[in-house]
């Protein structure tokens, strides 16, 4: 069988969303984001997911993300943007809004707080599919939609072209190298993990790509391991992987007696660009806390050890 390359696939980072003391969007600090992603190899932009803190931002601020990262991306990579809303909709306001601003595909997960059939999550994405005129990638992270993208119901998605892919962020990686098989016929399907630490088995597996938020701290160590894969290079990429594996010790530094897992991830990807000189502040939208100085000390020496400082 000839490998596909899919027109989404490589390393696509979601794209942190620096912030002001004051809570509104650090456009400086969100375009030097962008240049350094690009500088880094990616071939593409993931604007708000969930480390671009989706979740948190309002209307006006998703918008700002949007604006800037299109046009600081300039046409050099593909531009994906997240309509992450809790019914279909309000999925289809905000992908209407983010295909008018530019956005090449839009990223949207199952319907959340509502209790959902998995027909009702079927005719979500084939309704949101028909609206609009860009490609819409199903977002699987059941530890926030509270719900699992079944396999069956992806590759049903996918043979009808509802679906130009999935970024796969359930961390249930044998169904996702089931969908693999399952999909392997499809055209132009993009198989996206977003299970940063072992995307070199992802793609040994065939996986077309991932979404590492890791990626935004090292993007061209994500280069380096897709290319060391591309080439058949695997005990290179094993050991790309293996020191961003240890780079990913990154998230685990916040005290879990006053931060959450989101607060946590998203705090140590924020502080360790602002070590790196890509951000200006570490600052997290409310209620999240930022990193406190003792954990940003131990990010750095992290980075030290990746060889990033």
């Amino acid at each position: 069988m000839i490998a596909r390359t899919p027109r989404f696939s490589g390393v696509v980072p979601p794209v942190v969303t620096p912030l002001t003391d004051d809570g509104a969007v650090d456009v400086a600090s969100l375009e030097r984001v962008v240049g350094h992603l690009i500088g880094g190899g990616v071939d593409g932009l993931f604007a708000l997911g969930s480390s671009g803190e989706v979740a948190y931002l309002t209307d006006e601020q998703q918008e700002t993300v949007l604006d800037v990262v299109v046009k600081a991306a300039g046409g050099q990579v593909p531009v994906l943007a997240g309509a992450i809303e809790t019914t279909t909709n309000k999925v289809l306001e905000r992908a209407r809004t983010a295909v008018a601003r530019g956005a090449s595909a839009v990223v949207t997960t199952a319907p959340f707080y509502t209790r959902t059939h998995p027909t009702e999550i079927d005719r979500h994405f084939r309704t949101v599919a028909a609206a609009i005129e860009v490609p819409v990638l199903a977002y699987d992270i059941p530890v926030c939609v509270h719900s699992k993208l079944s396999r069956q119901l992806v590759g049903a998605l996918a043979a009808d072209g509802v679906l130009a892919g999935v970024k796969d962020s359930s961390g249930d990686d044998v169904t996702f190298r089931q969908l693999i098989l399952d999909t392997r016929d499809v055209p132009d399907f993009a198989l996206l993990t977003g299970h940063e630490v072992v995307v070199d088995a992802m793609l040994l597996g065939g996986a077309h790509g991932s979404v590492p938020g890791l990626g935004n701290v090292d993007p061209h160590g994500y280069r380096r391991l897709h290319d060391a894969a591309a080439r058949g290079d695997w005990t290179a990429a094993r050991a790309e992987q293996d020191r961003l594996a240890r780079l990913f010790d990154i998230v685990a530094v916040a005290d879990p007696a006053t931060a959450s897992g989101t607060a946590s991830g998203l705090g140590a990807f924020k502080t360790a660009l602002t070590l790196l000189g890509v951000i200006a502040r570490n600052t997290v939208s409310p209620p999240m806390r930022p990193l406190t100085d003792a954990e940003t000390g131990r990010i750095g020496a992290i980075l030290e050890q990746a060889g990033l400082r």
